[in-house]
């Protein structure tokens, strides 16, 4: 069982830095009808500053699990996590719960948690900026009935944090809302680069995580899918916060 060897997954951690890029505006402001990509890209960094200011704190339970299929085995993983962001202090991880396969458990989805922290202490280096990733327009599309612009993000350095691919940004709000990716280093010997899917949805006034799929063949056999459900959130923002300090 080649789990035990590999390094799960990083690119999680970032996908939680890269989905909370804008906070909602006046939805009937006129939007252009043809953009450059450093113009998308400034206005993606603009609304995550101003995300950044407002989203206080937050707190939810993550669903994460991980299936191998092989040829004599079919084995799956479950964790429940309790996730907590604080403007402040940062990003916390409690797990509620364990199911399944304890390789699987405790070789990948542990290390998949630990992955995400350790992106959460340096968001610079990880973030989906001109300092980390060459930007190209691919084109535009509707999806789930709003239009959005699609990117070919191509990062600058090798970093287990760092994928390419595309991404798709909000054309009215400039929130990255669906990633399909690999990533830049692959990471481990024992599987080929993960395909990878994410999407996130407007919730409490702002864009977060709502969905990651990473699929991956095993170089001895079999395939392995992660996934992250990321549940409901409980949200604080600066103007709450203000309010109840009243």
């Amino acid at each position: 069982m080649p789990f035990g060897r590999t390094t799960a997954l990083p690119l999680i951690a970032c996908f939680l830095l890269l989905a909370g890029v804008a906070r909602p505006e006046n939805p009937n402001t006129a939007v252009p009808a043809t953009m450059t990509a450093p113009e998308i890209v400034e206005h993606m960094l603009r609304h995550n500053r101003a995300q950044a200011d407002e989203l206080r704190h937050y707190q939810g339970v993550r669903h994460y699990q991980v299936q191998y299929k092989g040829f004599s085995a079919n084995l799956v993983g479950k964790l429940d996590v309790a996730v907590t962001f604080d403007a402040t202090t940062g990003k916390s991880f409690r797990i509620v719960s364990q199911s399944g396969s304890k390789v699987l458990c405790d070789k990948v989805l542990k290390k998949a948690v630990d992955s995400e922290l350790e992106a959460s202490h340096d968001q610079a280096a990880t973030a989906v900026t001109p300092d980390n990733y060459k930007f190209q327009l691919a084109g535009a599309e509707s999806l789930e009935g709003r239009p959005t612009y699609i990117l070919d993000v191509e990062p600058l350095r090798d970093s287990k944090f760092l994928y390419r691919g595309k991404i798709w940004v909000d054309a009215a709000e400039f929130a990255v809302v669906k990633v399909k990716a690999e990533p830049v280093k692959n990471p481990s010997f024992w599987i080929s680069r993960p395909q990878i899917t994410y999407t996130s949805a407007k919730t409490g006034g702002f864009w977060l995580p709502e969905f990651n799929r990473s699929e991956t063949k095993v170089r001895v056999g079999g395939t392995a899918v992660f996934t992250i459900d990321y549940g409901t959130y409980e949200i604080d923002s600066a103007a709450s916060s203000s309010a109840a300090g009243r």
